[in-house]
C-alpha cells in the first residue's frame, strides 16, 4: 500500500514533517495540542510515527515504543530517524526528537523505537477472548457541550480538548462534577473535531488523549508520561472509536494505564500500555 499523503485537517497540517537532509526533518510543535503548557504525549508519537514512515520502506506503525525525556513546548523542533534494519515484510528504526534552548542548546525530548510494516497485508484469522467495552450510545455520553446551563460537563481548559471529538462514559466521567467513583477506569467515544477519520496514524495520538485515569481515581494534577508502547492491530473503519483505559496499580508515585481501542466494526484496532508520574493531590 502506497504511503499516505498529508491531509487538510487540522491534525494532518500539525503532525507535518519536511525533510531537510536524509533521516532529519523539521517539525514544529503545535500548541493546539497541549495540556496546561506541555505537548500532549500522543501527538508526539503521531509526529515521529509520520517522520519514520517517511524514513522506513513499510508504511505502518505496529509497534511504537517510546521514551519520554523531558516536556516539550510548543514551537520548532528537529527529528532524527534511523534505519535499524529492513526485512521483506518488517522494518525497525529509531527516532529522537530535540528543541533548543533559549541559549542555543540542544534538549533531547523523547526517543522512539518502532517497527513499522503492512496492515493491509495481515491475514484475516482472529482468535481473540477481547471484547469491546460496554459504553452507552453516544448521544447519551459526556462531551464538552453536554451541560444544559452552558458550562462544559468535562472541563476544558487544555487547548487539546477543543480538538477532539470526546464523548465520556458517565460510569467514568464524575470526577468532572467532583464525583469520582474511586476506579481506575475511563471509556470514551473518541474522533477527531474536524471529522478526520481514524488511520493508523491517529491511533497512535487516540491511546493518549483521554483524561487520566488518575482522575477517576479521586486525585487531581498533571500525570506526565514516562514510557508508552502502542501496538496498532488492524486499520481502523471510518466512524467513531471506542476506548477504554484501566489502571490496576498506583504506587510508589508512579501508575500504569492500559487502553484499548476499539472501531466502528467492533474490531480491536489498538493496545497500547504506558507508565506515568503520579504528580497529584488528593
Amino acid at each position: 500500500m502506497a504511503k499516505a499523503t498529508i491531509g487538510n485537517s487540522e491534525f494532518d497540517r500539525d503532525t507535518a514533517v519536511t525533510r531537510r537532509a536524509p533521516g532529519v526533518y523539521d517539525a514544529r510543535l503545535s500548541a493546539g495540542w497541549t495540556i496546561i503548557q506541555a505537548v500532549n504525549g500522543g501527538y508526539l508519537l503521531a509526529l515521529m510515527g509520520r517522520a519514520l514512515g517517511d524514513a522506513l520502506p513499510h508504511p505502518d506503525p505496529m509497534s511504537v515504543t517510546a521514551h519520554y525525556l523531558t516536556a516539550s513546548v510548543p514551537g520548532p523542533a528537529v527529528i532524527r530517524t534511523e534505519v535499524v534494519r529492513t526485512g521483506r515484510t518488517m522494518s525497525t528504526g529509531t527516532a529522537t526528537l530535540v528543541q533548543f534552548a533559549e541559549d542555543g542548546t540542544e534538549v533531547e525530548r523523547l526517543r522512539v523505537l518502532a517497527a513499522y510494516g503492512d496492515l493491509d497485508t495481515l491475514p484475516d484469522d482472529v482468535r481473540t477472548t477481547a471484547k469491546p467495552p460496554a459504553i452507552p450510545p453516544y448521544e447519551h455520553c459526556l462531551g464538552t457541550d453536554s451541560a444544559p446551563d452552558g458550562e462544559p460537563a468535562i472541563p476544558g481548559s487544555t487547548a487539546i480538548a477543543d480538538r477532539l471529538a470526546l464523548r465520556l462514559d458517565p460510569a467514568t466521567a464524575g470526577w468532572a462534577v467532583g464525583a469520582p467513583s474511586g476506579k481506575g477506569e475511563m471509556r470514551a467515544w473518541f474522533g477527531l473535531a474536524d471529522g478526520r477519520a481514524p488511520d493508523p496514524l491517529s491511533l497512535l495520538l487516540t491511546v493518549d488523549a483521554l483524561p487520566p485515569t488518575a482522575f477517576e481515581m479521586g486525585l487531581s494534577g498533571w500525570v506526565p508520561t514516562v514510557e508508552l508502547t502502542t501496538h496498532i492491530r488492524r486499520r481502523p473503519a471510518p466512524g467513531p472509536l471506542r476506548v477504554a483505559i484501566t489502571t490496576r496499580n498506583l504506587a510508589g508515585g508512579f501508575l500504569e494505564e492500559d487502553a484499548e481501542v476499539w472501531d466502528s466494526e467492533d474490531r480491536l484496532v489498538a493496545q497500547s500500555r504506558q507508565l506515568a508520574r503520579a504528580l497529584l493531590t488528593d
